[in-house]
């Protein structure tokens, strides 16, 4: 069943969560006026699921059941579902700002994907377990929260080590009937106004702290949960003209020996699995960020050009304008084609899914990550200093400083100054007031941190092949990878993805080698 934004609300008057949020208990999520705005965003995903003219990237036939199911559930089997992912991830985003589903998308590729890779290293079945959840979560068209990000303690000591070891999310007792789990899990997306969590390991355990390696699957009424949230957005204030409509909440979530039943459990204690799952969660989501902030750019773009033809501008005529948004414009459509091209050169995986080009991935996801703060200065430079001096929004019915006020507030005169004001504010809504700087940070650290990127990049690019074309020119003999100190794989290639497989490693080298002789020789010519 495919709900709509109001069958998702009334779904969640079935809960009966423990949430707070600013210091009080909150009686229904769903009703909550604090919450609204990030309800309202995750209904774009129900909603957007149903029109006609957005159904083909919005929804999805599943390989495994063949139903249709809403595209923020779908396993991808192909380049093309990664693409249409990307797609609905910028649509959804650029009318909710962040419409924070695209985070159950990449957890459920991830675990099917771990659980495979679990079962043929163990013989468990985990598999099974999690195809028969993930056909109740499709059928039941539920949206689920990511339990990854551990409180972590003190950095510079692994889970096990940590003098509260509730920390980390553990293992503290194996029943018959399932697992008993404890801890806090720092930054969840949406945590009040979920269905479920997925919890999930967020680093690479040690055998000796197996306990850690854990994911599992747990309502978010279970007996021991605890959520302490913020409010989602800007709810209530009139200046807020995008984040009080839609926002995004995150909360802390305790676990207090809480029972997860068997068949809810995809991973105990597999260590060298879990990290798997961790850097595989990763790829999936830094390649749906990137479709999560073009939408964001969308918007920038959008009010940008709309403050500039107020101010009376014109990009054809005033070339430092022109510049600007071309700027602004090059910055998103650099890193969202990235994500393009991560579709594009998508590697398959054992378990039947594809996983985004690492590499394209994570500089997306790089570029975002460090150039959000450039699509915000760019934005106030074509707008002008009039988005933080405006008067609060209480004046513009006042009648005895309304008219004053529209001497000098407004632009040109076939705009009404309202509608100046108007843009005006939403841009300070998305750049300059708290909200625009909590979407700075989570573009800054979620899915990662930068360095946590570039290792990626650095551990996945082909600098080998690039070593062996200019020794190849230099006429220089190639060194064999076990004759090098320093070594450094080359990237993943694309396997049943419709592209040609590429070679990497010392196979390309010496195939590269060859192919440079043949057409720098004068033959070729």
């Amino acid at each position: 069943m495919l709900m709509t934004a109001a069958d998702y609300r009334e779904s969640l008057r079935a809960y009966k969560p423990r949430v707070f949020v600013n210091g009080r208990v909150v009686e229904s999520v769903a009703d909550e006026p604090l919450l609204a705005p990030g309800v309202n965003a995750v209904g774009i995903t129900y909603d957007f699921a149903h029109a006609p003219e957005h159904r083909a990237i919005m929804t999805a036939r599943q390989g495994t059941s063949g139903k249709t199911v809403n595209r923020m559930l779908h396993i991808n089997e192909s380049s093309t579902d990664l693409l249409h992912k990307l797609e609905a991830v910028r649509l959804v985003c650029k009318v909710s700002g962040c419409a924070q589903r695209y985070l159950t998308h990449d957890a459920l590729n991830g675990i099917f994907q771990a659980a495979r890779r679990t079962d043929d290293a163990h013989g468990t079945d985990y598999s099974q377990r999690f195809l028969n959840y993930l056909h109740e979560v499709q059928d039941r068209d539920l949206t689920l929260g990511v339990a990854m990000t551990d409180a972590k303690g003190d950095r510079s000591k692994r889970p096990g080590r940590q003098a509260n070891p509730d920390v980390y999310v553990h293992i503290v007792e194996r029943r018959p009937d399932g697992i008993v789990i404890r801890g806090t899990k720092a930054i969840v997306t949406g945590a009040p106004y979920m269905h479920e969590f997925l919890v999930m390991p967020c680093r690479t355990h040690s055998p000796e702290d197996a306990a850690f390696a854990v994911c599992c699957a747990v309502p978010i009424d279970a007996p021991g949960v605890t959520i302490v949230a913020r409010p989602a957005g800007r709810p209530g204030e009139a200046a807020a003209k995008f984040s009080a409509k839609y926002g995004q909440s995150t909360g802390v979530v305790i676990f207090d020996d809480v029972l997860v039943p068997h068949d809810r459990v995809f991973l105990a204690g597999e260590t060298e699995e879990g990290g798997f799952l961790t850097t595989t969660y990763a790829a999936h989501h830094r390649h749906s960020c990137i479709g999560a902030r073009a939408g964001f750019g969308d918007l920038l773009i959008g009010a940008g050009a709309l403050m500039v033809e107020a101010n009376g501008l014109d990009p054809e005529r005033h070339g430092h304008i022109r510049e600007a948004m071309v700027e602004l414009i090059t910055i998103t459509e650099s890193f969202y084609a990235c994500g393009v091209a991560a579709s594009v050169y998508c590697t398959k995986d054992p378990s039947g899914t594809v996983i985004p080009e690492a590499v394209f991935s994570n500089i997306g996801k790089l570029l975002l990550a460090t150039r959000i703060y450039d699509m915000h200065r760019i934005a106030h430079y074509v707008s002008g200093g009039l988005i933080v001096a405006l008067p609060g929004p209480d004046e513009d019915h006042n009648p005895e400083t309304k008219g004053s006020l529209a001497a000098v507030l407004g632009g040109r005169t076939d705009i009404p100054m309202e509608q100046r004001l108007e843009v005006s504010r939403f841009i300070e809504d998305l750049t300059v007031s708290n909200q625009a700087g909590w979407y700075s940070v989570i573009s800054l650290h979620g899915g990662g941190s930068p360095e946590a990127m570039k290792r990626e990049i650095w551990r996945n690019y082909p600098v080998m092949e690039k070593v062996a074309l200019v020794e190849s020119l230099l006429d220089r003999g190639v060194l064999d990878e076990g004759q090098r100190t320093s070594k450094q794989p080359g990237r993943c290639c694309p396997t049943g993805c419709d592209v040609p497989e590429r070679p990497s490693g010392a196979s390309a080298a010496s195939n590269l080698v060859a192919d440079t002789k043949r057409l720098t020789s004068p033959s070729a010519w």
